[in-house]
């Protein structure tokens, strides 16, 4: 059996890429040109979830929120790449344990780190 490629087997992923992409683009200019154009003052506040809007949204607040949310997708995604571990796990043997051990070791020290700096810690000072 041949396991070389030609260029012609990636034709039809290279004809939908552009199918797709022309169409996005279609619609998206299409609904430019076609759209309304009526811009108010009401048209342009806010709108959550039919409730009023109050005050500001430009007020400053705690940067510990966006630390949260930055440490929790950190730590998430490279929880993600345990998973191919798992799946494999017995055709890795010792040596692939060994190895997910050391990188557990090393997210540990890094989580160990950030609560040593406080960075989880919600007190107003």
């Amino acid at each position: 059996m041949d396991t070389t490629s030609t260029s012609i087997e990636y034709l039809p992923i290279i004809i939908t890429v552009l199918v797709a992409g022309g169409f996005v683009s279609l619609t998206m200019f299409g609904s430019h040109l076609l759209g309304p154009k009526r811009s108010n003052k009401k048209k342009l506040e806010a709108f959550e979830c039919g409730i009023e809007s109050q005050g500001n949204a430009r007020l400053p607040f705690s940067v510990k929120y966006f630390l949260a949310a930055i440490l929790f997708v950190l730590f998430d995604v490279e929880v993600i790449f345990m998973y191919p571990w798992a799946v494999d796990f017995r055709h890795l043997g010792s040596l692939g344990f060994i190895e997910m051990i050391s990188y557990m070791a090393v997210l540990l020290l890094g989580f160990v780190y950030i609560l040593k700096k406080g960075a989880l810690k919600w007190d107003t000072d």
